[in-house]
C-alpha cells in the first residue's frame, strides 16, 4: 500500500454533525489518527479529506470546517486562491516538522550526506510545491550545492502524490529530498536519511477555522484539541518535532 492509498475521497455531504478537515496528503497520518481519537472521545465525527487541493476545493467551499496546510507558505497561498473561505484570525501553527532525504530501500546508492546528492549517477524527484517549494535550495544554498542538486534533478512535479507516483514506476530514481514524515507513510518503500541537528530546515503544519466552521462549536473543539499534548504526541510519531 502507498502512502496516499488510505486518503479519504469523499463527496460533500453537507452534514452539520460532522467536522469536515481538509488540506494535503502530507500531514494526513497524524490528522486521520487524531480525528479518531477525538471521534471516540468526544461522539462528534471527524472526517479528513487530503490530497492534491484540486481533488477536493470544489467540495471543500461547500463544506469544509477547517483547512490545513504542509507549510506556512502553503496555507497563506490557499487564502490567496480562496479569499473569503478561511477565518484568518483563527489560524493556529501546529508542530514544525524537519527535512530528510527518502531513499531507495537498502540506499543501494550509499547516499549519507547531502552532499553525496550531487554525485555521478545519482536521479533526483524534487516536488515543486505542496509545502516543499525551495526546500532544496534552501538546503543547498547553505552548502554551494545548488548547481550539482538542480543538475541531478531528474524529475520535477507539483505535488507529492505525482512524486510517489513516479517513485513507485520509475525505479531509476534514487532520491527524493522532502519531509522526513513521508518515510512513516512509505516505510515499505522508502529508507530515510536524516540531517544532523545542526543542519536540520523545519517547516511549520497551520491549521485554520473557515467561516462556515467558526460557527460550528465542534470545529472550534477539534481545532483546540489539535494543539494539545496528545495530539503533539501523536504528530511527533509521525515524524513531527
Amino acid at each position: 500500500m502507498t502512502g496516499m492509498d488510505s486518503e479519504k475521497q469523499v463527496k460533500s455531504k453537507k452534514d452539520d454533525n460532522i467536522v469536515y478537515v481538509y488540506g494535503p496528503g502530507g500531514p494526513f497520518g497524524p490528522m486521520e489518527e487524531l480525528a479518531k481519537h477525538f471521534s471516540k472521545e468526544k461522539g462528534i465525527q471527524v472526517q479528513v479529506i487530503a490530497g492534491p487541493e484540486g481533488e477536493w476545493i470544489d467540495n471543500a467551499k461547500q463544506d469544509a470546517d477547517i483547512i490545513y496546510g504542509g507549510s506556512s507558505y502553503m496555507l497563506r497561498n490557499f487564502l490567496f486562491s480562496h479569499p473569503g473561505l478561511v477565518k484568518e484570525d483563527s489560524w493556529v501553527e501546529l508542530y514544525s516538522r524537519p527535512a530528510g532525504i527518502l531513499v531507495r530501500k537498502g540506499n543501494p546508492k550509499s547516499i549519507q550526506t547531502f552532499a553525496d546528492l550531487t554525485k555521478d549517477q545519482v536521479r533526483i524527484v524534487d516536488v515543486n510545491g505542496a509545502g516543499q517549494l525551495g526546500l532544496w535550495e534552501d538546503l543547498a544554498g547553505r552548502k554551494g550545492l545548488i548547481p550539482g542538486i538542480q543538475q541531478n534533478i531528474a524529475f520535477s512535479v507539483k505535488t507529492s502524490a505525482e512524486a510517489i507516483e513516479l517513485w513507485n514506476s520509475d525505479s531509476t530514481i534514487d532520491a527524493w529530498i522532502t519531509y522526513e514524515s513521508w518515510h512513516y507513510r512509505l516505510q515499505n518503500e522508502t529508507d530515510l536519511v536524516t540531517f544532523p541537528e545542526e543542519e536540520k530546515l523545519y517547516r511549520g503544519t497551520p491549521a485554520a477555522l473557515t467561516v462556515k466552521g467558526a460557527n460550528k462549536k465542534a470545529a472550534e473543539s477539534f481545532l483546540t484539541y489539535l494543539q494539545t499534548e496528545e495530539a503533539h504526541e501523536v504528530f511527533r510519531k509521525w515524524g513531527w518535532k
